[in-house]
């Protein structure tokens, strides 16, 4: 099995998918994250590996929209532990640090760092592990910001670990199929499984997202996201994305899907898999 994540060897979304498919798993790197979808449909790769959100930084509201524009389906779902740390070429100590360079949201979690360090330059690059991986054409004084696993890889010296500003930061991907995998064995309890859906309401009008959100309120089904995005089709209208306890097959679910195709256009189930278990908090040795 072949998968796809968008990055470099040593990015955090090489991370996701070895810990959904295995540590040998053969991996397809991307350049961005179309390609990574482009690969699944076109049979490149058997999965894809994507980043939904962070714990810091929110949403990745370019992959929302992809899941919308690609008929794929979301199978499966874990959380990687994001631990940025401070990279450098041999030789270079943290005073001779001038510039570092990583991904945006990388820098914006250890803005902090930045603050304390004035003379050095934050500067964004399309990626933790390529920032990384480009020290080594790089003038003198220039740093990454990135994974340890990073360091190992492109034969960098760790001169700072845990640069973030807070220890709690983690990042929720998803996996993307051309179709759905093995049903979820019938014994499985709703807690134990979620599925993520998208629509559009039918009608903008007052307490129309009350009524959809009470469907599910009302047969006990657990709403633990909600996420809108603009609806390219019609200016200053949003599509909704949410993510609900519970199967697609589960009697109670496919009663509140049914009474929400009611309220809504272009309703799709984006996908029903296991609910991947949060890891400690705590700090790592």
């Amino acid at each position: 099995m072949k998968i796809a994540y968008q990055g470099v060897p040593g990015a955090y979304s090489e991370q996701a998918s070895r810990a959904l498919f295995g540590a040998d798993c053969k991996v397809l790197p991307c350049d961005t994250f179309e390609e990574v979808f482009e690969a699944v449909e076109k049979k490149r790769a058997d999965r894809g590996v994507i980043p939904i959100e962070n714990s810091l930084g929110g949403s990745i509201h370019l992959n929302y929209d992809l899941l919308v524009r690609h008929d794929l389906v979301v199978t499966r779902e874990t959380y990687v532990r994001v631990e940025h740390a401070l990279l450098a070429p041999v030789g270079l100590p943290l005073s001779k640090v001038r510039e570092v360079r990583s991904h945006p949201q990388a820098l914006a979690q250890c803005s902090e760092f930045f603050a304390a360090h004035r003379d050095i330059k934050p500067v964004v690059w399309f990626d933790t592990a390529g920032a990384a991986a480009s020290l080594s054409s790089a003038t003198p004084g220039v740093a990454a910001l990135a994974s340890e696993a990073a360091a190992k890889i492109y034969g960098l010296n760790i001169l700072k670990r845990r640069v973030q500003n807070r220890a709690v930061n983690f990042t929720r991907f998803l996996c993307i199929s051309r179709s759905p995998e093995k049903a979820a064995p019938a014994a499985a309890k709703p807690a134990a499984l979620k599925t993520s859906l998208t629509f559009v309401p039918a009608r903008n009008q007052a307490g129309v997202l009350h009524k959809i959100t009470g469907l599910f309120a009302g047969r006990d089904i657990d709403l633990s996201k909600i996420e809108s995005r603009p609806d390219p089709e019609k200016p200053f209208d949003y599509r909704f994305y949410l993510d609900i306890s519970g199967g697609a097959r589960d009697p109670k679910v496919r009663e509140a899907l049914s009474d929400l195709g009611k309220l809504t256009r272009d309703l799709r189930v984006l996908g029903s898999y296991a609910r991947a278990a949060l890891p400690k908090a705590g700090r790592q040795a």
